[in-house]
């Protein structure tokens, strides 16, 4: 139903079937999701009712974990060297591939 959200298609499409009309299983479906969406936390990914064991939920159905993502963590460290004030508004960090960095710099001295 993710995809189905993303692309604004309905389910049947999604699965190869119908004509591109919602039919009234379809608007279930989507109605469905989006109530589900609604319910899930927008931090931790989990809802409410997977940890309320009078819901069926288990209050150890998920363990924290951490992981070190480089791509971040190199974001991160270049946001750090952005000046405060005045020389820092508007300046955007963000990763580029290095053949892509290699390409713009060799650009830059050429001209």
């Amino acid at each position: 139903m993710e995809t189905c959200q993303q692309y604004r298609i309905p389910h049947s499409v999604f699965r190869g079937h119908g004509d591109g009309t919602w039919t009234d299983l379809d608007r279930r479906k989507a109605l469905a999701y989006a109530d589900y969406c609604k319910a899930v936390c927008p931090h931790c990914g989990t809802r409410a009712e997977e940890w309320d064991e009078t819901a069926g939920g288990d209050e150890d159905a998920y363990r924290a974990t951490s992981h070190r993502c480089i791509g971040c963590q190199l974001l991160a460290d270049k946001q750090k060297t952005v000046p405060d004030g005045d020389d820092g508004h508007g300046v955007k960090v963000f990763l580029i591939p290095t053949s892509v960095h290699a390409a713009l710099q060799l650009a830059r001295h050429q001209h």
